[in-house]
């Protein structure tokens, strides 16, 4: 069985019809049917059952096309990348971000890839790390932020840094004795009225593990899961919350949020750049996500993104 056969067969497949596989083919009807018989006799297997309705295929035929898919698919992106070699970087790297790390990535990310790739388009797109998952695992993206790794497979992920969450406040509502921007005991959160995204969501579940560990009980008085909607709330004193300095990079510089690292204990999550071990990376895929790398290493030095780094290839 060769490349020939398995691509005549997808045709076949497809159209549901022997002539009209073979019209599309641009190949004789006899000579595909011929085709046809000598692998289903080189196989011992009945591929295809043929009736005044069309064509439909065996069980072994399915089984057979879901190969066939995936050998050709790889083939067309051998072939692709070894004519890359020969040329410039180019082609579309799709990414996924969760919003707090596009606040400090996507902008910096963008400019990079169009100063130094300028023939490779870069399509990123925003969502929860739920969605990001399904997108990397389905090729909808090639390579996205996530936060934690559960309930994935067949994913190659680099741990880039463990992000620290901080307390935000309003500059005008500081609520504590002590001075404003200072450390802030994970204690002291017990007595304050909170805004957090939902329970079901990833940075919910990290900061309740966390107040469970110290024993303190959350005075959770709104829940939203729209990261933007709850700064602004915040920004008018209207509660307070936990967030990475990324998140709120912007309300910061505008001098709308106060923010103050929590001690006792330091809350953390890591942050994994990961794709599909499944899907063979393009040179442009491999080239962003080393400038993605670079990239976020200026950021934690600059303190843009607070965390430390690690960088290392995860199982």
């Amino acid at each position: 069985m060769n490349i020939r056969q398995l691509s005549y067969f997808i045709a076949i497949a497809e159209a549901q019809s022997l002539s009209a596989a073979a019209q599309k083919l641009r190949i004789a009807q006899p000579s595909l049917s011929q085709h046809l018989v000598k692998m289903e006799g080189e196989l011992g297997l009945k591929l295809v059952k043929r009736s005044p309705r069309g064509s439909t295929l065996t069980a072994e035929g399915e089984v057979l096309l879901v190969h066939a898919l995936d050998i050709c698919a790889k083939l067309d992106h051998c072939v692709s990348e070894m004519r890359e070699l020969s040329g410039d970087i180019r082609g579309t790297v799709r990414f996924g971000m969760p919003p707090s790390v596009s606040m400090v990535m996507s902008v910096p990310l963008a400019e990079t890839v169009r100063l130094e790739l300028p023939k490779v388009r870069l399509r990123a797109s925003e969502a929860m790390s739920g969605f990001i998952k399904g997108w990397i695992a389905d090729g909808t993206v090639d390579m996205g932020f996530l936060y934690d790794l559960q309930e994935v497979e067949n994913f190659d992920a680099i741990h880039v840094l463990d992000e620290h969450l901080f307390f935000f406040s309003a500059p005008d509502a500081w609520p504590l004795r002590s001075k404003p921007g200072t450390p802030v005991p994970m204690q002291a959160l017990e007595q304050l009225e909170l805004v957090l995204p939902g329970k079901s969501h990833g940075l919910r579940r990290i900061i309740e593990n966390a107040a469970g560990r110290a024993r303190v009980n959350l005075n959770v008085v709104t829940e939203l899961d729209a990261m933007t909607q709850i700064k602004e709330i915040v920004a008018r004193g209207s509660g307070y919350s936990i967030f990475s300095p990324a998140a709120c990079y912007d309300f910061v510089e505008a001098g709308r949020l106060l923010k103050a690292p929590i001690i006792d204990p330091v809350i953390s999550r890591p942050v994994y750049l990961v794709h599909n071990a499944a899907v063979v990376q393009t040179r442009a895929c491999r080239k962003v996500q080393q400038l993605t790398l670079n990239i976020a290493r200026e950021m934690v030095h600059r303190n843009i993104w607070e965390g430390r780094l690690v960088d290392e290839k995860t199982a």
